[in-house]
């Protein structure tokens, strides 16, 4: 049985610069969401803003079948063809 792809994209930043996010979530939320969803039947990749591409490569893109999107105010960061790259693969 193929395992279920699964991306996690989050921005990242409050978890380095704030002392409560920090605090809770020392190595990122994307981190926390992906050991707690690790499955035998999930293939868990993380993403974030600060990555090349924000972590989003054609490769990435294409070899997701389930992306989670967490964002909260760096939504103006996102390059504009990674974000049309990103809803182009969420319409297909």
């Amino acid at each position: 049985m193929n395992k279920i792809r699964v991306t996690i994209w989050n921005e990242y930043h409050h978890e380095k610069k704030e002392g409560k996010a920090r605090d809770l979530y020392p190595n990122g939320m994307h981190m926390t969401l992906a050991e707690k969803l690790a499955d035998d039947g999930l293939e868990i990749r993380v993403a974030t803003l600060d990555m090349p591409e924000h972590g989003l490569t054609d490769e990435v893109l294409n070899s997701t079948d389930v992306l989670l999107w967490w964002g909260h105010c760096r939504h103006d960061d996102v390059e504009a063809r990674i974000a049309a790259k990103v809803a182009r693969r969420v319409k297909d």
